[in-house]
């Protein structure tokens, strides 16, 4: 089992940046991949970024260029931090992470509200 604890959500204004912080409650060398969702009002939960344990990243197209995830294997932690926020950014986020073995099991923190409005 591992327990996820995001934090660093808020209020702020468009063009402004966060930086949002996921907490496993053990170590993340044995993650395959861990990465962060997003889930707006009324829509479905989409993927923001991902982390491989090889230290491959995937971004959404609609984040690319503006987000950047990190992993710290030291703090069991995933970073993602985010600039130039758009009003379009205000979710939900969700941290995940992946095992695969020794069969695929997903693991999902609460949340933390993101909220990007003047």
């Amino acid at each position: 089992q591992v327990q996820l604890v995001e934090s660093g959500g808020g209020l702020v204004q468009p063009g402004g940046s966060l930086r949002l912080s996921c907490a496993a409650s053990r170590s993340i060398f044995s993650i395959n991949v861990m990465g962060w969702y997003r889930q707006a009002p009324g829509k479905q939960r989409e993927l923001v970024a991902t982390i491989s344990d090889s230290g491959i990243r995937n971004y959404a197209d609609s984040v690319k260029g503006r987000f950047t995830i990190s992993a710290d294997v030291a703090k069991n932690t995933v970073l993602l931090q985010m600039n130039s926020l758009k009003p379009e950014d205000t979710a939900v986020y969700y941290c995940n992470a992946v095992k695969y073995l020794p069969s695929r099991s997903d693991y999902w923190g609460q949340g933390t509200q993101v909220t990007v409005s003047s």
